[in-house]
């Protein structure tokens, strides 16, 4: 790491802020990784930027104001990032324009604070699903397994399989809308 005032001769973190560093990264994380993956189209390309961007802000969080938005202080590090990644590499300038960048950044801003209550929301739902059920959505989704290959762990058809499946996205998604109207402080997107 090139500044060496963040570490103590121990490895250890020497800044009183370093904790709340790590939180707020750590609860913003799935977040800040959706916000780069959709706007790079390559996956690796996307979590190279996103960990330098961690870097970054890490380097930089002296400047951010404990009490504010952290969330919204890290996507313009990142936003910053992509753009220094997209001026680097010149793909896909045909299919996103600079400007089309930033106004999906101003979407994504003024959406965070639904997306976050969805997610929370969402992890809710999947809780309430009984076990083998959350064992299939965690294999396609999480995993990334094929309805195919799903169907061979589980020893249902493929039809049945996307069939359960879309019953169960159709319950995450009424369950996560009755979550978010039910909260007040939530903002719809």
């Amino acid at each position: 790491m090139e500044d060496d005032s963040a570490m103590s001769s121990d490895g250890r973190a020497a800044s009183p802020n370093a904790e709340q560093f790590i939180a707020e990264l750590a609860r913003h994380e799935r977040s800040l990784g959706a916000y780069v993956h959709a706007l790079i189209n390559c996956s690796a390309d996307a979590e190279d930027v996103l960990q330098q961007g961690k870097l970054v802000m890490w380097r930089s969080f002296d400047q951010f104001e404990l009490g504010t938005n952290f969330q919204a202080w890290a996507r313009k590090v990142l936003f910053h990032q992509i753009l220094a990644y997209r001026k680097r590499t010149k793909r896909d300038s045909l299919v996103l324009s600079n400007e089309l960048v930033a106004q999906a950044e101003r979407a994504w801003e003024e959406n965070a604070d639904g997306l976050e209550d969805r997610t929370g929301a969402l992890a809710e739902c999947l809780a309430k699903l009984a076990d083998d059920r959350r064992e299939i959505i965690a294999m396609r989704y999480r995993r990334g397994l094929s309805v195919e290959e799903i169907s061979e762990i589980s020893g249902r058809t493929p039809a049945a399989v996307y069939k359960l499946l879309s019953r169960l996205r159709s319950q995450l998604a009424g369950c996560v809308e009755r979550i978010v109207r039910r909260n007040p402080l939530a903002k719809e997107i």
